[in-house]
């Protein structure tokens, strides 16, 4: 009898052991799932802003020699400002497919991988 009641504590303590081991994985699951998008997201940041960056010294340049082009520096400025308007009413008339839906799906990626 005192056998098999070492048998049931043994069994006991390695279905205790299994239990605390599947739950430090699940923490350890859910911790690298949280870095990942979490670096995903910084990131992307650090991108756009180094692309708004890019972006702020091109446009400048063009607008520039647009305005040198046409004689009158302000013309340039105009110009690009015309260009911004244009792709923001396109970004702004396909925002779902264009940007929403990519960038949920990158999202829910990086959470679900």
């Amino acid at each position: 009898m005192e056998n098999e009641n070492t048998k049931i504590e043994e069994l006991f303590y390695k279905f205790k052991d299994y239990g605390e081991t599947t739950l430090t994985l699940l923490k350890l699951k859910a911790i690298n799932k949280i870095l990942k998008f979490s670096s995903t997201i910084i990131v992307s940041i650090f991108s756009m802003i180094l692309l708004f960056l890019i972006l702020i010294c091109a446009s400048i340049g063009f607008s520039l020699l647009i305005g040198q082009w046409l004689g009158h520096t302000y013309w340039g400025f105009f110009i690009m400002a015309l260009v911004y308007i244009i792709t923001w009413l396109f970004l702004f008339l396909g925002k779902k497919k264009i940007l929403n839906d990519p960038i949920k799906n990158k999202l829910i990626k990086e959470l679900l991988d």
